[in-house]
């Protein structure tokens, strides 16, 4: 069982940035990959940027050189950084983590979701 804390979102001008956390408790030793996604309002649910335990990284198309994603593993927390923000980047942003269960299959636990609004 892992729970996901997030912090971070919140209202901020375009051109603006913000930091989203998210902290990871619980069978720890299970994930391998953590990451974000984000969901606007009729959209559907895309991914925003993911990085395995490893350190290498994939963004979305639409954020790629404008987000960047860490991970802190003596922490358990996944960082995503959002800079020059548009108002396109309004949504709910979701952690996530990815566990290996007990049979050695593959389970995505989510964060309980951080709005974040971009508006002048």
């Amino acid at each position: 069982q892992v729970q996901l804390a997030e912090s971070g979102g919140g209202l901020v001008q375009p051109g603006g940035s913000l930091r989203l956390s998210c902290a990871a408790s619980g069978s720890i030793f299970s994930i391998y990959d953590m990451g974000w996604y984000r969901q606007a309002p009729g959209e559907q649910r895309e991914l925003v940027a993911v990085i395995p335990s490893g350190g290498s990284t994939n963004y979305g198309v639409s954020v790629k050189g404008r987000f960047n994603i860490s991970r802190d593993n003596a922490k358990n927390t996944v960082y995503l950084q959002m800079n020059s923000l548009k108002p396109e980047d309004t949504a709910v942003y979701y952690c996530n983590a990815a566990t290996r269960l007990s049979d050695g299959t593959a389970y995505k636990y989510w964060g309980q979701g951080a709005q974040v609004t971009v508006s002048s």
